[in-house]
This record gives C-alpha cells, structure tokens and sequence, in this order.
C-alpha cells in the first residue's frame, strides 16, 4: 500500500521520474489496475507534449503492447482515465489518489 507520504514524495518529482516509478511498480504487478496504467499512460502523454513530440508518438507503442497483455476493458479504462487527465486533472488525480491508498486485492 502507498502511503500519504510516498504521494507527496511523488508530487516533488519531475514526469521522467515519476513515469520511472510507476513504470517500475507497473513491471511487478501481473494485474495492474486501469488508474495505474492511465497514470503512467498520461504520464507519458505528458512527456510526449513536454518533449514536442507529437501525441501518440511514443505513447501508442505502449498501448498497442498493453492490448496484447491485458483484457481490452482494462485497457480501454486506462486510456480514458489518461485523457481525463487532462481534461479535469484535479478529479483525475483524486481518483487517482485514491486508488493508491487502497490496499492491494
């Protein structure tokens, strides 16, 4: 379980770190959650803007390998959860928030 203080370690770090650390938590898990994986999905759509590189360039790559490893629902969940993100980002990282701080099932 993620603590209140290991979120707010996580707020003082840049997107290549933080995508570092949720790719890294994502590599140990066999079923990752859809709030996980559009984490780290919006966390690298951000590096992609911050980068100027086009949307998608790097990011649909990941996708695509997501497709082949977890059921499309999950998928299709984290994808929409990345573009909420952007879209209402204080609702997101709520939810967001939240599903760290629950316990692993």
């Amino acid at each position: 379980m993620i603590s209140e203080n290991d979120l707010k370690e996580m707020e003082k770090l840049g997107l290549e770190e933080k995508a570092s650390r949720v790719e890294e938590m994502l590599s140990k898990k066999e079923k990752p959650r859809p709030f996980e994986l559009g984490l780290y999905l919006a966390l690298k759509m951000a590096l992609e803007l911050k980068n100027g590189q086009e949307l998608g360039s790097m990011t649909s790559k990941i996708v695509t390998s997501w497709m082949t490893k977890y059921p499309e629902s999950t998928v299709e969940e984290a994808i929409a959860l990345a573009k909420q993100f952007f879209v209402n980002p204080s609702a997101i990282a709520a939810k967001i928030k939240e599903g760290f701080l629950k316990t692993d099932a």
